[in-house]
């Protein structure tokens, strides 16, 4: 059977809307697709980093308790777990302010043993930072020669465009691990300067020969050497974004793992079996949007498994 790996960090998420805390929910974009896989029952190990204080207690309650494998998680005393608070805006997007105190010696773990055909998730800019990059790396590389299919999300924000000159070979070397790249329009923006699914491929195609790009409300594309498909997105009034696009990343793992396409099988998926992963992924989507939680709601989780069952 295959096994889905998600590799970022952790943090806890406290939501404001209105200048008024909402709530608080454990977060960070990897982390954010394990807590939706585990919720599916699916296969989901998290590796990871956080504190050993009340934070981290709290988040690593929260995986248990929603069937996410916390073996490959290093517990560190000389630092704190991650603090975010994020503002939700008129769009109910998300504008963070980041407070983060690691030790100087970074995922302190060892890596599982991957099978063929397993899945990995990575991205954010935990996988770009120089201080964790050559543990990500050295992840990443043991991952492709165990014939893992790797999914990349760069999640770019414009927070980070300032350095993109100095990480952008850094993003292109990860695009080359992927087996599919999952990107926004946002975030190939601030990569690559384009604004449309076309031009976008153009830069990605040299590095990975799948990319999935969405552009919230006006769809989703998909682009291969064979396939050029555009799917709707139907138009909701969303109480928060975030995990939107995480939870987007989790239903194409999830569809994948049901279906037990390998490795080889996904870069010839056709037509059909593409628009069935992406319209699951977009409903996982939409379900988050319509709730604080960052992942998908246990509810919907439940009505997804009685399906399968």
């Amino acid at each position: 059977m295959q096994h889905i790996y998600a590799v970022g960090e952790t943090i806890l998420d406290i939501i404001f809307r209105d200048h008024q805390p909402r709530t608080a929910k454990p977060g960070g974009s990897s982390f954010n697709a394990s807590i939706t896989l585990g919720r599916l029952d699916a296969p989901i190990t998290f590796i990871s980093e956080m504190g050993n204080d009340r934070v981290g207690d709290l988040i690593l309650d929260f995986m248990n308790e929603n069937g996410v494998d916390a073996n490959y998680l290093s517990r560190y005393e000389n630092g704190q777990s991650a603090i975010a608070l994020a503002f939700l805006n008129e769009k109910s997007d998300a504008e963070y302010q980041f407070y983060k105190d690691y030790p100087h010696q970074r995922l302190n773990v060892e890596f599982p043993e991957f099978k063929k055909d397993d899945l990995l998730v990575f991205g954010s800019f935990y996988a770009l930072n120089p201080g964790i990059r050559p543990r990500v790396k050295e992840l990443l590389v043991k991952a492709r020669k165990a014939g893992v299919t790797i999914m990349y999300d760069p999640n770019f924000r414009s927070t980070h465009a300032p350095e993109r000159t100095d990480l952008l070979s850094v993003i292109k070397e990860n695009m080359g691990f992927a087996t599919i790249v999952r990107a926004s329009d946002e975030d190939l923006i601030n990569i690559f300067d384009v604004d449309n699914p076309d031009e976008a491929w153009e830069h990605v195609r040299p590095h990975c020969s799948i990319l999935i790009y969405t552009a919230n409300a006006d769809g989703v594309y998909l682009r291969t050497d064979d396939l050029d498909l555009q799917l709707a997105v139907e138009r909701i009034e969303p109480i928060s974004t975030i995990g939107a696009g995480d939870t987007f990343n989790a239903g194409i793992l999830y569809g994948l793992f049901r279906n037990g396409y390998t490795n080889r099988e996904i870069r010839s998926l056709g037509k059909f079996q593409w628009e069935e992963l992406i319209n699951a992924a977009i409903r996982f989507s939409r379900e988050v949007c319509l709730s604080y939680d960052n992942y998908l709601p246990l509810e919907f989780a439940e009505k997804v498994k009685q399906k399968y069952k």
